[in-house]
């Protein structure tokens, strides 16, 4: 394929804007930690989003009553540790409120191993307190200017009675209201948004639009979550499920557009605050090259639809199903326990090493050039959803430049750097001691590959093989070739004459 030398577009930074957290309490387990400093090294997210900020675990809420005093106070030790943990890493948080605090709910309904409350609160003037004392806290703390960038998300997939007790609309709408305004109470200029919706409800935002514009609740973006995989085969400690094609997930990314346009919420951001193939936590496919490989065109494309989707989730510290029981287990995260490097994590490795400027973008690569001149592509065997590849893919770029060049590819696929693959090979020991946790995470890394090509006709030609379910990082350096002419094999090896 023959690449223009003229810039299609500039690559938008959509895909790094945000990822997810899986509770806000697991932010403080140490693993978490370690994960995050590596995430943040190689790829670099903007922001990140978990449930739970307003759990009781995390200790916002403490009622009393005792000695004839009885009330409420407030305590932010926990948040503020969260918090400060993802600004020393250079990430945001893309502020999710939920679930119900047990002294505010008005049942006992809950959901996930940690038991997340999703009742709605008895008083919502009570609700809206604790709405403006955390945002309060969070302005007096960080400063009105830093907290004005920081979205607020009402609630998660209300439009799910697993969620929202009942799966009641009108009762969500209600809730939103009244936390919206609590939001703006607090300072106008702070982004308040939902409704969060899970797949397969997107009836719910016109309805949304509507209730807003009836009610003159603030709105500021616009939110849902988008998965691929249909329901759930249990096995012991995992699932499977069947897979749509990875256009389907594009297709969810532009519905909000489509079905708000007239509205008055037609013109707000749209964020895709979850998103992945399969919805649960246990599923192998998260662990695979395959992954990798579906996730490659969303990436590559998700930023023509919204302002953000966030890959849900950075690592495998996640306990709505339990506490894991094995190191790869089919969990959300990008990475594994003990900082296992996924294929999905090479994937965004990968784009973080992109130039701003596209030159090409097809089914199979997308094509970018750097401020300095130097050429980056991803590569990815394209996959349907339904079907696994029996073979690899070839990819041949015709790309614009001079003289010679160095071209440096990674590879990950179903062998190469992969660490399930890996795993798997050890007999999928369940508690890998020291040795073989040092051999996966030696094994879960791209495969390289250094070459030299010489332009013909200001052109480079590049041809790269990915393997089964493979990805690629292909970069291209314009560099002289300074290699000693009489350094020959034959030279080197002493074969020949040195005098000749």
């Amino acid at each position: 394929m023959l690449v223009p030398a003229r810039p299609i577009g500039t690559l938008p930074d959509a895909w790094r804007a945000c990822v997810g957290t899986g509770r806000t309490r697991e932010v403080l387990h140490a693993d978490y930690r370690d994960s995050l400093e590596v995430v943040q090294d190689e790829i670099g997210f903007g922001a990140t989003r978990a449930h739970g900020i307003l759990h009781d675990d995390m200790g916002l809420v403490q009622p009393y009553d005792a000695a004839g005093f009885a009330g409420v106070r407030y305590g932010f030790a926990y948040v503020d540790l969260v918090i400060d943990t993802w600004l020393e890493a250079g990430l945001d948080p893309f502020l999710e409120l939920g679930f119900m605090p047990a002294a505010l709910a008005s049942g006992d309904q809950t959901v996930f191993w940690w038991k997340g409350n999703v009742t709605p609160p008895r008083d919502h003037d009570a609700w809206a307190a604790l709405v403006r004392a955390l945002l309060r806290h969070l302005v007096d703390r960080y400063g009105i200017e830093r907290v004005r960038t920081w979205p607020v998300e009402v609630w998660n997939e209300p439009n799910l009675e697993t969620f929202w007790q009942g799966a009641d609309e009108a009762a969500y709408h209600r809730l939103y209201a009244a936390t919206a305004r609590a939001v703006k109470d607090v300072d106008a200029d702070i982004q308040v948004g939902g409704p969060a919706i899970s797949p397969g409800s997107d009836d719910w935002l016109p309805r949304f639009a509507d209730f807003v514009a009836r009610d003159g609740a603030p709105c500021d973006f616009v939110s849902k979550h988008a998965y691929t995989t249909g329901p759930a085969q249990h096995v012991p400690f995992g699932v499977h499920q069947t897979l749509r094609p990875p256009q389907h997930l594009l297709e969810q990314f532009a519905t909000p557009r489509d079905l708000l346009a007239g509205t008055a919420l037609a013109d707000l951001p749209v964020h895709i605050t979850e998103f992945s193939s399969s919805y649960r936590p246990d599923n192998p496919i998260h662990d695979t090259a395959y992954q990798a490989a579906y996730l490659a065109p969303v990436l590559a494309r998700g930023g023509e639809h919204v302002a953000s989707f966030s890959y849900w989730t950075l690592c495998d510290v996640f306990e709505e199903v339990g506490i894991p029981t094995a190191p790869l287990h089919g969990g959300f995260g990008l990475l594994g326990h003990r900082q296992l490097r996924k294929p999905a994590f090479h994937l965004y490795s990968f784009m973080a090493r992109l130039g701003s400027d596209v030159l090409a973008s097809g089914e199979d690569h997308l094509v970018t050039r750097h401020a300095d001149g130097r050429i980056s592509a991803l590569l990815w065997q394209p996959l349907d959803g339904s079907t696994t590849a029996e073979r690899g893919h070839r990819v041949r770029l015709a790309l614009p430049g001079a003289g010679s060049a160095v071209v440096v590819e990674r590879h990950v696929d179903a062998e190469r750097g992969n660490v399930r693959t890996a795993w798997q090979a050890m007999g999928s020991p369940l508690a890998p001691d020291h040795r073989a946790t040092a051999d996966l995470h030696d094994a879960s890394a791209p495969a390289v590959r250094v070459s030299r090509v010489h332009a013909v006709d200001g052109v480079w030609h590049v041809s790269a093989d990915l393997g089964r379910h493979g990805i690629a990082l292909v970069e291209v350096t314009g560099s002289r070739d300074e290699n000693p002419a009489w350094l020959t094999e034959d030279r080197l090896l002493g074969h020949a004459d040195p005098t000749g």
